[in-house]
């Protein structure tokens, strides 16, 4: 689990890591109290994701170099279980952050603003 934190709001983010996670992605899964996001670590590339058998709308964030370069809010599942009538959503960067849909108007987080990591307190 990694914490980040987009405009003063933490996210507690999942990192898959193996091809099958990657490409499972949110497939099936609700966020909850563990964690409210998923970060997708990636080549710095264009890159498309579609909503294949979700069950929850997302925001789907484009990062690069900490840098939000696009934000696709609020993105509806699709049922097409081939994805080939799923919307894609597009952008450019080295990571992919998706959160519940509507958090980034709810958390005001816009095209511009960087991505921060805590760091751990000293006592």
């Amino acid at each position: 689990m990694i914490k980040l934190i987009i405009n003063n709001s933490l996210f507690n983010v999942k990192c898959p890591m193996t091809d099958k996670d990657i490409s499972d992605g949110m497939m099936g899964k609700k966020f909850d109290d563990d964690f409210n996001g998923m970060l997708f670590l990636m080549k710095k590339s264009n890159h498309s994701f579609w909503m294949v058998d979700c069950i929850v709308h997302l925001d789907i964030i484009f990062i690069d170099n900490n840098v939000i370069t696009k934000i696709h809010k609020n993105c509806k599942p699709c049922l097409d279980s081939t994805g080939s009538e799923c919307e894609r959503y597009r952008g450019y960067g080295d990571m992919v952050l998706e959160i519940n849909g509507g958090d980034c108007d709810k958390y005001n987080i816009r095209e511009g603003m960087s991505i921060e990591y805590p760091t751990k307190l000293m006592i």
